[in-house]
C-alpha cells in the first residue's frame, strides 16, 4: 500500500460510516483542543515547572508535548487534515494519562481519558473519512 493512500484514506465506505467518523472527529477533537489544549497553552508559564512528568522527559517538555497533542493535533483532526498522523500523539497522550499518570486513581477519575483514548484510537484505525481535508487532498 503506498504512503499517500495510507495517509489520505480514499477507500469508499457507506456515507453513514463517514458521518460517524465526522461525528467522532468533531465530538472529541474539538473539545480536546479547546477545553484541554488551549488552557494549557495559555497557562504554560505558570504551570510548566509543576506539570506531571510521568515518563521522565521533564515537566516543561511533557507539558509542551501534551499541548502539541491536544491543541495542534486536536485541531488538525477536527478538520481532518493528516487525520491518522494527528491521531497518533493523541493516542499516546491519552494512553499515558490513563495507563501511567492516573494508574492509581479510581476508575471514575480515569474514565474521561479512556473515553478519549478509545475515540482517538478508532480515528487512527478508521481515518478521518470523506468529510475531511484529507479527502480533498487525496483527490488533488
Amino acid at each position: 500500500m503506498n504512503a499517500k493512500r495510507l495517509l489520505f484514506s480514499t477507500a469508499r465506505a457507506p456515507v453513514s460510516v463517514d458521518l460517524g467518523l465526522l461525528a467522532l472527529r468533531l465530538g472529541f477533537a474539538v473539545p480536546i483542543a479547546l477545553q484541554h489544549g488551549w488552557p494549557k497553552l495559555m497557562g504554560y508559564g505558570e504551570n510548566a515547572a509543576g506539570f506531571p512528568d510521568p515518563i521522565g522527559l521533564g515537566p516543561e517538555l511533557s507539558l509542551a508535548l501534551v499541548i502539541f497533542g491536544e491543541l495542534v493535533c486536536g485541531a488538525l483532526l477536527a478538520v481532518g487534515l493528516f487525520g491518522r498522523l494527528a491521531s497518533i500523539p493523541l493516542v499516546i497522550t491519552l494512553g499515558v494519562a490513563f495507563f501511567i499518570q492516573h494508574a492509581g486513581d479510581p476508575f471514575g477519575d480515569r474514565e474521561a481519558a479512556l473515553t478519549y483514548l478509545t475515540a482517538f484510537t478508532a480515528l487512527l484505525v478508521g481515518g478521518p473519512g470523506r468529510f475531511s481535508l484529507d479527502r480533498l487532498l487525496a483527490k488533488a
